[in-house]
């Protein structure tokens, strides 16, 4: 991977950023993306942040050697430190697990203000970011499922409410993705009918288990994500 070749999770990323935007790309991890998104005319400008003194000095070095300083600003800070409110249009968020994703979000909630868009991309725990959106008026505007060396990955794509509107998913929603579970694409399919695999499993074993008081309320929850995944499976 490369500034002239991406990734298929990135590439997949960078179709989503609005067009002649001012974006943030947050653990930027040799800034690929602000320079791919630039050089191809996908943004105007561009924010890489880093928390960490190697990463940052990659990005830095990416930069400089792409000759993209004047579009590309490399900042090291902590999450959505590296921003001011007001100061772009949209934030990307590759390769971290959902939870710290949503961490990050709510961290830096007041660096928001002004963002037309979110491009999440979790590796593992998407569940936390639909949870986060649900709760922080943003609405899911697009989902999509890839496969890229024999790994699964989700971006999700949302945008802020501007109005008083409620925005409500379903449990399963929640869970699978409200566009992904309408597509039901083979990879779709794929990643759950393992899951499904793991979580039965696991299942079986707590129901073998000496204490079974003690994990009750997680095996609850399990029998009913279950059940969600099967009737969306059917």
């Amino acid at each position: 991977m490369n500034i002239d070749k991406l990734s298929k999770r990135l590439e997949t990323v960078s179709n989503y950023i609005i067009s002649n935007s001012t974006f943030a790309d947050i653990g930027s991890d040799h800034a690929y993306l602000p320079c791919y998104a630039i050089k191809n005319g996908l943004a105007k400008s561009a924010i890489a942040g880093e928390i960490v003194e190697g990463p940052y000095q990659s990005a830095l070095q990416q930069v400089k050697e792409a000759k993209l300083e004047n579009n590309i600003s490399v900042r090291k800070g902590d999450g959505l430190e590296v921003i001011e409110a007001n100061e772009v249009d949209c934030i990307t968020i590759a390769g971290m697990g959902g939870g710290l994703i949503t961490s990050i979000l709510q961290k830096g909630a007041d660096r928001l203000e002004g963002v037309k868009r979110l491009i999440l991309q979790p590796n593992i725990g998407a569940h936390h970011i639909r949870n986060w959106c649900v709760q922080n008026n943003w609405e899911l505007i697009a989902e999509v499922i890839i496969e890229e060396d024999e790994k699964i990955y989700e971006i999700l794509v949302a945008s802020k409410i501007q109005t008083n509107e409620f925005y409500k998913l379903t449990d399963a929603s929640l869970l699978l993705g409200p566009f992904l579970m309408k597509e039901k694409n083979n990879v779709f399919k794929k990643k759950w009918t393992e899951e499904l695999k793991q979580w039965k499993t696991i299942l079986e074993k707590m129901n073998k288990a000496e204490n079974p008081d003690k994990i009750s309320e997680r095996k609850e929850q399990l029998e009913k994500n279950i059940l969600l995944v099967e009737e969306v499976l059917k």
